[in-house]
C-alpha cells in the first residue's frame, strides 16, 4: 500500500517539481536542497 503511494508521489514529483540533476548540490539554495532531499526520499521509498 505505501509503496504504491510513493510511486504515485514519484510520478507527481517528476512532472511538477524542477529537475536539479545538472546542478552542484553545494551551490543550491536551501529551498532547492529541501526539494532535492524530498525527491530523493520519495524515490528511495518507491524503489524499496
Amino acid at each position: 500500500m505505501t509503496k504504491s503511494i510513493f510511486r504515485l508521489l514519484n510520478k507527481l514529483n517528476r512532472t511538477i517539481l524542477p529537475k536539479l540533476s545538472g546542478k552542484d548540490p553545494g551551490k543550491l539554495t536551501k529551498w532547492e536542497q529541501a526539494i532535492l532531499a524530498y525527491r530523493y526520499y520519495v524515490l528511495t521509498r518507491s524503489l524499496d
